[in-house]
C-alpha cells in the first residue's frame, strides 16, 4: 500500500526526482516513527486474532446476522441497492 501521509512536491523537477530516487532505492528512510514498538506489537497481535475470537464467542445466528449485516454494508457503499 502506498504511503500517503508524505507530501509530494508539485514542482515538476522535484516531483521527477523523486520518483528516480523511489525507483532507484535512493530514498532515506526514517528509522524513527515516533511510535512505541512494543505498543505497536501488542496493538498488532490483538489485531490478528480479533476477528477469529469473536467468531468463536458467536452463536451460528449471530454470526449469520452479522455477516448479512456486513454484507448489506459493502453494496450500500458500492451504491447499488441489495
Amino acid at each position: 500500500m502506498p504511503d500517503r501521509s508524505r507530501k509530494r512536491p508539485t514542482d515538476a523537477n522535484q516531483r521527477a526526482k523523486s520518483i528516480v530516487d523511489l525507483v532507484t532505492g535512493n530514498v532515506p528512510r526514517s528509522e524513527d516513527s515516533g511510535k512505541n514498538p512494543a505498543a505497536v506489537e501488542l496493538g498488532r497481535k490483538g489485531g490478528l486474532k480479533g476477528g477469529k475470537a469473536r467468531a468463536e464467542k458467536m452463536s451460528a445466528k449471530e454470526r449469520s446476522a452479522s455477516a448479512k449485516k456486513a454484507a448489506q454494508t459493502r453494496w450500500k457503499k458500492s451504491g447499488n441497492d441489495a
